[in-house]
């Protein structure tokens, strides 16, 4: 789901905790979580509901001035109207795991064997170590510089990072990404010793 940032602000003060979204399959599941800007969003029920059953309070609890402006949004697109329940579960969790600088040697070697994963899964071959290194030797270069350098299309090479930010090793920037401390330690070590990129035989 996506949210825009004035409703993201409102999920964090507590003032929205609704949201409605018209599609043809249901937008979130219940229990899941997204990571925003302003932190990481539960889902705590997804049901669809019938437009005619909507409320001023139903409109006020998703950030829309009056109900007309909620059902006029709801005209749009096709398919049911979903009403999630939702709210600010905490801070993204990446944050705490980016200042993790001290990776014990079970970390270590978890990480890399998860880089090795991506590695082999990619169609682009391995190539998370490559990113690595160069985000390491130009932090804040644009994207699209650092896609060109690597070869990869820019939204392509957007998507790899997001892989590694997710696992607490890149911060993104104003323009481009830097490494985190853990980041950067556990560059150390791949420079002691790389990931493993081959096939394991099955």
């Amino acid at each position: 789901m996506l949210f825009r940032r004035a409703v993201l602000e409102g999920i964090a003060a507590g003032r929205i905790t609704l949201a409605f979204r018209r599609a043809t399959r249901p937008p979130a599941r219940p229990g899941g979580t997204l990571l925003t800007p302003v932190g990481q969003l539960a889902f705590d029920a997804v049901a669809t509901v019938d437009p005619a059953s909507l409320t001023a309070r139903d409109a006020q609890q998703a950030g829309f001035p009056d109900l007309a402006a909620l059902r006029a949004a709801l005209a749009r697109g096709e398919g049911a109207v979903h009403r999630v329940v939702l709210r600010l579960a905490g801070p993204d969790p990446r944050i705490a795991l980016r200042a993790q600088a001290g990776l014990s040697a079970a970390e270590a070697d978890a990480l890399r064997q998860r880089l090795g994963r991506i590695d082999r899964a990619s169609p682009q071959g391995a190539w998370t170590r490559r990113a690595i290194e160069a985000i390491a030797a130009a932090p804040g270069r644009r994207a699209g510089d650092l896609a060109a350098g690597l070869g990869f299309e820019t939204a392509v090479f957007k998507t790899r990072v997001r892989q590694l930010k997710a696992l607490g090793l890149t911060e993104s920037l104003e323009t481009g990404y830097r490494l985190s401390p853990r980041g950067q330690a556990l560059l150390t070590l791949l420079r002691q010793a790389p990931i493993e990129t081959a096939t394991v035989p099955g």
